[in-house]
């Protein structure tokens, strides 16, 4: 039961996860002193306000709702995002996009029907798998394929 367990942990994806998440956290800390030593502020200077949320609340009652928490957080989850957009998910995405593979076109994805037995054949055949009549590809699918040089039997 114990080397199952172990085999587990030890298992690349999980630690990969592991160590993402230490990071993760490590950077969230890092943006969010960013974000109420240098974000926080300017927004106060902007709106004229000290910039401190975190104390910000209002009373209803006897009923105490501290809604400076949820904006320094929400501020916090901004700054977070956008740094990992830009940072991240932006140039990730332009050295996928340089290294992506083009995906060949499946010359037999596109169907039509056989004009004789009417079952579905591929657009780029020339003769039905199920009927044997010949037929005339279609020229579209003939070109999307790559294959409009090929000579075609006509149709009977």
């Amino acid at each position: 039961m114990l080397t199952g367990f172990k085999d587990f942990i030890l298992r690349g994806n999980v630690v990969s996860m592991a160590i993402g998440l230490a990071v993760g956290s490590a950077f969230t800390a890092v943006v969010t002193g960013f974000s109420k030593a240098f974000i926080t502020p300017l927004i106060g200077l902007a709106t004229g306000s000290v910039g401190d949320f975190s104390e910000a609340s209002f009373t209803v009652g006897e009923t105490v709702f501290p809604y400076g928490l949820a904006i320094a957080a929400t501020i916090a989850f901004v700054v977070t995002a956008a740094v990992l957009y830009f940072l991240f998910v932006v140039p990730m995405a332009k050295i996928q996009a340089k290294f992506a593979k083009e995906e060949a076109a499946d010359p037999k994805a596109e169907k039509r029907d056989c004009p004789r037995c009417f079952t579905e054949i591929p657009a780029i055949a020339s003769r039905c798998g199920h009927c044997t009549s010949e037929v005339e590809p279609v020229a579209a699918a003939l070109a999307k394929a790559g294959l409009e040089k090929i000579a075609v039997p006509a149709a009977r």
